[in-house]
């Protein structure tokens, strides 16, 4: 679900181009594998529609009112970088200030190689000023007819280890947040937000029911279902999953009747898998979208 600018952009796109939608600059595809868009402002993927789905108006939300520059774009997959909230975790030569959800989100990007692959595309993205003085992040984004993978990659390119955390923030698109499931929960540990980050136990699969904050330790594979789609979301490197919707307390830039139609579901190292990385390493944080085999 995506605004009727963006949509009226999309339908004027044959194959790959760039263009402007809200101040900011856009890649755009829409080919027989499906579509693709992805602002250069964050390197924010905002929508997917896979030929394997052709009906269901995308994969991912957006607010219909977004921000003007420079906000951020609230929707699709925004990039938490190098801290996921207010952790703001950073060598003893680094600012710890800063804005939340750390300085990717807001950062231009640059487009460094578009590629076809699998009968869909991939694309490499890298910031175009330093956002970290000792770390360095890339992201690759692979669409085809069947599936949307995300790739955040930090590369540790200092001299001093360094703590870091991180969120592929996923609005996902559903036809009523408060009517969704989220199954592969059961029996997981988490943090809820709205008691303070107290700790429980997932008691069987997570229906949502009002506003919802935590923090679940878990790695496992997770399904959503809205009752019109089951959607598959795998995720790497991470052993958290962040299950957010803001129920009544809603944001400045969403009303009430748009917000109904999301619920992020994220991939996401946090306060419970802080990552370590010393000299010379890397650490990839990835999600992959796929439809469940039984979705009607």
């Amino acid at each position: 679900m995506i605004p009727d600018s963006l949509r009226q952009l999309l339908d004027a796109t044959q194959g790959q181009r760039r263009t402007q939608w809200q101040g900011r600059e856009v890649w755009l595809a829409n080919e027989a594998w499906g579509e693709l868009a992805l602002s250069l402002q964050g390197a924010q993927v905002l929508h997917f529609q896979p030929a394997c789905d052709p009906a269901s108006g995308g994969w991912l939300w957006v607010t219909p009112t977004p921000q003007a520059l420079p906000g951020a774009i609230r929707g699709g997959i925004p990039l938490c970088w190098p801290w996921f909230a207010d952790e703001r975790y950073a060598d003893e030569t680094e600012d710890h200030s800063g804005p939340f959800h750390g300085t990717a989100r807001k950062a231009d990007w640059r487009l460094d190689a578009v590629d076809e692959h699998e009968g869909g595309v991939e694309l490499h993205l890298s910031p175009e000023t330093r956002l970290h003085s000792q770390l360095s992040p890339r992201l690759m984004v692979q669409a085809n007819a069947n599936r949307l993978h995300v790739e955040l990659i930090t590369e540790h390119t200092g001299e001093t280890p360094v703590k870091l955390s991180g969120a592929l923030h996923s609005y996902l698109a559903v036809s009523d947040a408060q009517a969704c499931r989220v199954e592969g929960l059961a029996g997981a540990r988490y943090l809820d937000k709205h008691r303070d980050f107290a700790e429980a136990e997932q008691q069987g699969e997570l229906g949502v029911r009002g506003g919802v904050d935590r923090i679940y330790h878990s790695n496992a594979e997770l399904l959503l279902d809205d009752g019109r789609r089951r959607l598959r979301i795998a995720r790497q490197g991470s052993d958290s999953a962040v299950i957010w919707h803001p129920g009544e307390a809603l944001p400045e830039d969403t009303a009430a009747a748009a917000a109904r139609h999301f619920l992020c579901v994220e991939s996401a190292n946090t306060r419970l898998d802080p990552v370590w990385l010393v000299p010379g390493a890397q650490h990839l944080l990835g999600t992959t979208l796929s439809l469940a085999e039984d979705t009607p």
